[in-house]
Order: C-alpha cells, then structure tokens, then sequence
C-alpha cells in the first residue's frame, strides 16, 4: 500500500490503521514476531517494527539503511511523536525523500526497508560503530532468511555498504543482486546530482523486477 504522499503517518488515523495492520496482515507476522524476539535479545534497545503496508515476507527488495531515526522510535520523548515503525511514511525528511524517489522510480511494490543496525542509537550525528554494524549484520542475515522470493538488496549509504561487505557477505556468495546507493537523508539529498541518482538506482531496480 502507498500512501499517495509522503509523511503520511503524522495522521494519527492512518497511524492507527497501520497498528491494526501489524497484526493481522500475514504477510508481516513473521517479521513482527521475529523483531519482537530481536529487541528481547538486544539489551534493552529499541527495535522498531516493520511497516505492515510494505510487502513483508513477499518482499522482492530489501531496502537497506543505516539505523532507525527519532521518528522510528515511538518511545523516544520527541517533540513529534515517533511512529515505532520503520516506514517510508514517517514524518520526516529522510522517509520523505525516500518516498519521491520510489514514487518517481515507479517503485511502489514488492518493498521492505530496514536498517544495517536495527535498533535506535539516538538522533541522526550518532553513527553505528564496528562492534553495531557486526551485531546488526548477524541481525541482518536472520531476516533474509525469513525472505524466501528476496532477489534484490539496495545498500543506502556507506554503513548499511561497509556493513553488508564486512560483515554479512564478505564473500559475495549470497544468491541475491546487491545495488549501492545514496542514502536519502537530508545533507546526501541536498548534493547536486545524488537525488537523481537515487531515483535512477531504484528506477533500475523497478525495471529488474518488471522483467522477471
């Protein structure tokens, strides 16, 4: 499901729906059942919930970014109040620019985003370290087993790169397409040429899917 414009989970209604959603849409009870277990296991961090309006186990693309924003984390005590979700929807830049880079690459299915990290750190200047990218990438290759048609990981930024080669598939063995590109946050986004290679990254990813 794709909202027909970004920030759409700052309504409160459409965030109620998407709660209702996460639990009784089958397609995401793998990954809600399995997000919950990982945030048992992760010493009292926050782990964010998939978005139940993405495709869930039937993804196709595994968008992959760094790690989750203020407006992922519902418990966070911002000003705007977090969704809990890791969304295209949330209210802010970073998932705004994501959301007209899918919307013009055409890219409105068979999706799911998550983050080389998968738990809060704190506000965007706190960067994963060696130690996170290794615990998150283990993560990381839990939930790809639970991804049985995943044919394409995007790599968003140099973490979600660094973390995917070092740790998760250091030997390039995996039997899925890796495409790296820019991350969509606002400082990337604000670069000339970044935006529209964004979009042509995720526009050739569309393509790939259209053609099998």
């Amino acid at each position: 499901m794709f909202l027909p414009a970004p920030k759409g989970l700052r309504s409160a209604k459409i965030l109620d729906e998407r709660l209702e959603m996460l639990t009784t849409i089958p397609s995401v009870q793998p990954l809600r059942e399995w997000a919950s277990d990982l945030e048992q296991r992760a010493d009292g961090r926050v782990v964010p919930r998939f978005d139940p309006a993405e495709a869930g186990v039937d993804a196709r693309v595994l968008f992959v970014l760094e790690a989750p924003g203020p407006m992922a984390n519902a418990l966070s005590g911002n000003v705007r109040p977090g969704s809990g979700f890791i969304s295209v929807d949330n209210n802010d830049a970073t998932a705004a620019n994501l959301w007209l880079a899918r919307d013009a690459a055409a890219l409105h299915d068979h999706f799911l985003a998550w983050n080389i990290v998968p738990w809060y750190l704190g506000p965007a200047s706190v960067k994963p370290n060696a130690a996170e990218l290794a615990e998150g990438s283990a993560a990381l290759r839990e939930l790809m087993q639970l991804l049985p048609v995943l044919e394409v990981v995007v790599l968003s930024g140099r973490f979600a790169q660094r973390g995917w080669r070092k740790f998760v598939d250091p030997s390039g063995r995996l039997p899925v397409s890796v495409v790296d590109t820019w991350h969509p946050g606002p400082q990337s986004m604000a670069q000339p040429g970044k935006r529209d290679a964004l979009v042509a990254d995720l526009r050739a990813v569309a393509g790939t899917l259209s053609r099998r």
